[in-house]
C-alpha cells in the first residue's frame, strides 16, 4: 500500500471538474485507490463520493493505493493533482 498527502490549491477546491478528471485516472488503474478528507475516505473511482466530500481550497488530503499497478497509479493520480488542483 501506498499513500501521499497533497494540497489542494485551487480556489474552487475539488468541484465538479477537477473531480470528474480524478475519478477517470483512478478509473484507468486496477489497484484499490481510496481519498481521505477531513476524518472520511471515499472511494476515488466514484464522483458521487468525491463530489460528497466538498474539498475546498487549502485543505490537505490524502491518497492511499492498494494493488498490483500502485505504484503507477499513485504517480498518475498525483500528477493529475498537480496540475489541476495544487500540490
Amino acid at each position: 500500500m501506498k499513500e501521499q498527502s497533497f494540497t489542494i490549491e485551487s480556489d474552487t477546491g475539488i468541484h465538479a471538474r477537477p473531480a470528474t478528471l480524478l475519478v477517470n485516472k483512478a478509473g484507468q488503474y486496477e489497484s484499490h485507490v481510496e481519498l481521505h478528507y477531513n476524518g472520511k475516505t471515499v472511494n476515488l473511482k466514484s464522483i458521487m463520493g468525491v463530489m460528497s466530500l466538498g474539498v475546498p481550497k487549502g485543505a490537505e488530503i490524502r491518497i492511499t493505493v492498494d494493488g498490483n499497478d500502485e505504484d503507477q497509479a499513485l504517480e498518475g493520480i498525483g500528477e493529475t493533482i498537480e496540475e489541476h488542483l495544487g500540490k
